[in-house]
């Protein structure tokens, strides 16, 4: 029977243009149909670059080493296993500041991409997640007499049109339980610090290693960064973003964690700025803020034939 209101014919076989990945000098780099791109180096597997259609979201220092012979300064450089200075008498304590995972090699795992149709059904939503791979053995052997666990690091950075999420599983795969800390340094992008605001911090406990590690209450509905700021706030709910903002209250970045509780905000300021090497240029603190999503305050315990996985969303200019 012909109808006369048939329905159209469904077109077979078009399919949405595809994310692009082009693997050079050690770098990997995503970008999407729609422009947004993400840039990553192998050494660290540190996020330098990423892109919306604000331009560039962070900050990377003009002297940022990109060679692999020093962790690059700025971008996400990923700590591991250890935050800071490691702690005398523990299994850290023979490595470097923030751990070997920033100062490591790591190998491209692959691309995965996804598309499907938005809520009207006309715009379509489209992801790419590239995966990095991190182990015991891929380590230098100064590493590996440090910290002699056998592990895995599956490093996974999703690229999508408003956002960018880094998700880090680890496993334990050796037969002795290990404890580690992990952080996700984002050095974000602004235009003015004195301009910038962080929400959602109001009546957190944080330790203020600027006043010796002593501990604080946050009393700010809107914290400001007027001096050399580097605290670590604490017990936070996951679930709820920290908002960067601007002063008249404009969301420049909004950040969800899973299974990261602490938020370290730092921002080194004109003397310390000034004081390292690979900084630059000198009032280039004006420019950056670091909002880094982790579970550092305490050690996390990773037994035997177990895994663990944490991770941020980072959207931008809500």
């Amino acid at each position: 029977m012909d109808r006369s209101h048939k329905p159209s014919a469904i077109g077979v076989g078009a399919s949405l243009p595809q994310p692009s990945v082009d693997i050079q000098d050690n770098t990997v780099k995503a970008t999407l149909p729609t422009g947004q791109s993400v840039t990553i180096h192998l050494y660290g597997a540190t996020v330098t670059s990423w892109k919306t259609a604000n331009g560039e979201q962070l900050f990377l220092s003009q002297k940022a080493h990109l060679d692999g012979s020093k962790p690059i300064r700025g971008g996400i450089p990923l700590v591991f296993p250890v935050f800071g200075p490691p702690p005398s008498n523990h299994a850290t304590s023979s490595l470097p500041q923030h751990g070997f995972a920033r100062n490591s090699t790591w190998e491209f795992l692959g691309k995965s991409s996804s598309e499907s149709l938005g809520k009207d059904q006309s715009q379509e939503v489209l992801s790419v997640k590239l995966d990095f791979g991190l182990s015991h053995g891929m380590l230098s052997e100064e590493f590996r007499k440090a910290w002699p666990y056998e592990f895995g690091l599956v490093y996974s950075i999703t690229l999508t049109k408003d956002a960018l999420e880094t998700t880090l599983q680890v496993r334990n795969e050796g037969k002795q339980n290990f404890e580690f800390q992990v952080l996700m340094h984002t050095y974000l992008n602004v235009e003015d610090i004195s301009k910038v605001r962080v929400k959602n911090l109001e009546n957190k406990n944080y330790v203020d290693k600027t006043r010796g590690a002593t501990s604080h209450t946050e009393s700010s509905p809107a914290l400001a960064i007027t001096q050399e700021t580097d605290r670590v706030y604490q017990a936070l709910d996951p679930t709820v973003p920290i908002v960067v903002s601007t002063a008249d209250d404009k969301a420049l970045f909004s950040i969800t964690r899973e299974a990261l509780t602490d938020v370290v905000v730092w921002n080194p300021w004109a003397e310390k700025a000034k004081g390292m090497a690979d900084f630059a240029p000198d009032d280039a603190y004006k420019n950056m803020i670091c909002v880094e999503a982790g579970t550092v305050s305490a050690w996390q315990t990773l037994e035997a034939g177990d895994a663990w996985e944490g991770g941020q969303s980072i959207k931008s200019r809500l």
